[in-house]
Formats: structure tokens, sequence, C-alpha cells
């Protein structure tokens, strides 16, 4: 029982639940969206959400095994989730998670696609590309300093997009609009990540922004992106389209300002590595709080 308990925690470990949000964050605003136009099935959010999170999974994993095999050496960051490393599971089960988290995934993309219609093909197939080709494969588009904008476009509007879509058969204006905020603190997540990585990446020359643009032009983005996010819900409300719920998202302000001061000063890893982690649960509570914000907007206005 205890070894099992130990395996399942090491798995547990290998997912990165850190960065989890990624996955569920636009599936909650993409059904909000949907929700407030008057289309919701709960069986349909329960299997985006499952299969959004399983993707998710499958590119850590994937990046676990490419980036061990890549970068296996005494100057590598020793992150808690480096199970390879760590000695914790093996290359070849971790590359076998990946397939499973991949194949599961895909099993219920085949159903959505069924069930809604061919566009969600094209996001699947992308999504499913993206998330294996982003750090392995013959030319990895992670180290190609395609990263932030990728994981900007793919976990923001098309996310956010295709959840509508499954719900409502459509994908509004709004719904690409408040993507955005989703994207840029996604977006910020990598940026993070990429800071903390800097001195590794150098060594192994792989391209990232930081080692083309250097660390400061990128703390700077990373600020960008998150005012930005701030600043997205608003239009709505300026547009006179929601009210005043919007600022519900301006809860995690504090802690946003608190991580965007270490994020920009600091340099040490373990603490950028910690940024990294907060980043994340920023990107989580504020995309709960925008979700809420539509929900408590069309609820208070009784509109369908």
């Amino acid at each position: 029982m205890r070894n099992a308990l130990t395996l399942l925690r090491n798995w547990f470990v290998a997912t990165r639940p850190h960065t989890l949000s990624a996955g569920v964050v636009p599936v909650l605003v993409g059904t909000a969206v949907a929700v407030s136009g008057g289309a919701f099935e709960g069986h349909l959010l329960a299997l985006v959400l499952v299969a959004s999170i399983l993707v998710q999974i499958g590119a850590n994993l994937t990046d676990e095994f490419a980036d061990h095999d890549a970068t296996a050496s005494a100057r590598k960051y020793l992150a808690p989730h480096k199970v390879i490393k760590r000695g914790l599971l093996s290359a070849g089960a971790v590359r076998w998670g990946a397939v499973v988290a991949f194949g599961a995934a895909t099993l219920i993309g085949v159903y959505l696609v069924w069930r809604t219609g061919w566009p969600l093909l094209v996001v699947c197939l992308v999504s499913l590309g993206v998330a294996y080709g982003y750090s392995a494969g013959p030319f990895p588009l992670g180290h190609a300093a395609l990263g932030e904008a990728l994981v900007f476009v793919v976990m923001g509007p098309l996310m956010v997009g295709a959840t509508e879509y499954v719900q409502r058969g459509a994908v509004s204006g709004e719904g690409l609009w408040l993507s955005l905020s989703v994207a840029a603190l996604v977006t910020a997540i990598l940026v993070v990540n990429n800071l903390r990585d800097e001195a590794e990446d150098r060594a192994h020359g792989r391209r990232t922004t930081v080692t083309l643009f250097g660390a400061l032009r990128v703390r700077a983005v990373y600020l960008v992106l998150v005012v930005a996010a701030f600043l997205v819900p608003l239009g709505p409300l300026a547009l006179g389209l929601r009210t005043g719920w919007m600022f519900l998202p301006w809860f995690t302000l504090p802690l946003a300002a608190i991580v965007t001061r270490r994020v920009l000063i600091s340099t040490d890893r373990d603490l950028l590595h910690f940024c990294l982690r907060a980043t994340s649960v920023l990107h989580l509570l504020f995309g709960l709080l925008l979700a809420l914000a539509v929900l408590g907007d069309w609820a208070f206005r009784g509109t369908p």
C-alpha cells in the first residue's frame, strides 16, 4: 500500500499540478460566456474540462522526458517536478504517461467533434500538435522563441472559443475579447519559467525570448501582460455590455502587484520558481473570478 501511494504521489508531482490552471481557466471562462448566451450542458463542460486537463498533463509529461533527454546534466535546475532526474519515475514510464494522457484526450475529442462539428477538429489537432511539439519532435517549438506566442493563442482565444463553441455552436466576440485576459496570464507563467531557466537555456543553446531579447525586456513583457489582463474585462463595461461585476477579478490585484514586483527585481532561481507558482495561482484565481463575473452579471440582469 505504501509503495502504491508513493507511486501515485510521484505521478501527481509529474503532472505539475501548479500548471493545470492553464487547462481549467479557459474552459471555465468559455463556459461562462456560453451560459450568459443561453446555452449550457453539464456533461459537455465535464468532458471539455477533462480533455483540456489531460492535454496539459500530456504536454507536461512530454516536456519532462524531452527536457531530460536534452539537458540531463549537473547544471540542470532540479525543480520538484523533475521526476526523472530525481529518480522518482523512469523516462520510459513518463513517455507512456504522455501517450495515455494524449490518447484519452483524443477519445474525448472524437466524441466532441461528432457531437458538435468539424471546426472543433481543427482546434483538437492544433492543441495536440502544440502540446507535443512545444518541447518534443525534431524542431521543438518552445526552443525557437515561439513559446509565448503559441501559448497566448492556444491557451487563450483558441481554448476559450472552442469551449463556447462546444456549448452553443458559435463563438462570440465578447468571448474572444475576454479570452485575452486568460491568454495574458497563462503567457505570464511561461515568461517566468523562461526567466528562471535563462542560464540553463543559454548553456544548451536554446532560443527563448529571454535568451534572444534579454531578461530586462522580457520582465517588461510580464508587466504588460499582467496589466493587460486586468484592463481587458473593463472593455465590455465601458461599452455598456456588462455591469460592475466585471471588476470582480480585480480582487486579485494585491497578489498580482506582489508577484509582479518580485518578477521585476528577482534573479534568484528559487525565488523565480516561487513566482512561477504564484503566477499560476494568480491565473487560476483571476480566471475563476472572471467566469463568476460573467455569470454574476448575467444572473443580476436576468437576461438570457
